[in-house]
């Protein structure tokens, strides 16, 4: 009988649609800041926040508030640009995760591609592990990308899950089961190379569940949905619900 040596699943809540809210009005209010504290007294264990280059949510100010008033770990996801690893190296959160980002987006589509721009990523991150900062590259569940990350010194791959979280919403099960494969295939690669798995991208509550059978994955990373449910129920509420199911 096979048996697990799987520990507790993190959470990381990412804050980004409290600023959203907040730069409707263009006012100080809500506060990513204040959220991001609730959060941390929930149980949360990390906060993300992902500073734009249009800055359409979060703001400069709010990362480097978030990093002095935070406890837990602060993860700045950002593209790589030169802008942003200079604040990055200037605020010196917990981790960067570097993302793929384009200005019409609604949101974050598909993982990074290192395989296509391998060179330059390779000289990009150097600066980034020299100060103390733990190296996350968000990209699909493929071998090539994730051989690539490891060979430029990432400590972590975060999987684009939302093919698989779509396909459980629209209830296509068999879809959702070979992407399911794929994640947990894929992380079993991840951990043989020595790098730390993390999921991420349009995770509930119906796709958690199922994830967080994934022995691998050590922590999962989930903004929109969160701050949706904290509309109905409340950040403490859904922060302790989320944390119960994805270590049940």
């Amino acid at each position: 009988m096979e048996t697990s040596n799987k520990g507790k699943i993190r959470l990381g809540v990412n804050i980004d649609h409290v600023a959203t809210v907040r730069n409707a009005r263009g006012s100080n209010y809500p506060s990513p800041v204040i959220a991001a504290k609730m959060a941390e007294a929930a149980g949360a264990d990390g906060i993300t926040a992902h500073l734009r280059e249009d800055r359409r949510h979060i703001g400069d100010t709010d990362i480097t508030e978030l990093k002095s008033a935070l406890i837990k770990p602060l993860n700045l996801e950002m593209a790589a640009t030169d802008e942003m690893l200079a604040k990055a190296l200037e605020v010196s959160p917990n981790a960067v995760c570097l993302v793929p980002e384009r200005r019409e987006e609604v949101t974050t589509e598909g993982g990074l591609d290192v395989v296509s721009s391998y060179q330059y990523y390779r000289e990009y991150v150097k600066p980034i592990p020299e100060n103390g900062i733990r190296l996350s590259l968000f990209i699909e569940a493929d071998e090539s990308q994730i051989s690539a990350s490891k060979a430029i010194g990432a400590d972590i791959v975060e999987f684009h899950v939302g093919k698989y979280c779509d396909l459980i919403e629209q209830n296509e099960i068999s879809l959702a089961n070979v992407e399911f494969e794929r994640y947990r295939n894929m992380s079993r690669l991840a951990e043989e190379m020595g790098l730390e798995v993390h999921f991420g991208h349009g995770i509930t509550y119906k796709s958690a569940g199922s994830l967080s059978k994934i022995d691998q994955v050590k922590e999962m990373n989930i903004g929109h949905f969160l701050i949706g449910e904290a509309i109905y129920h409340g950040l403490d509420a859904v922060i302790t619900k989320m944390k119960k199911l994805i270590n049940k």
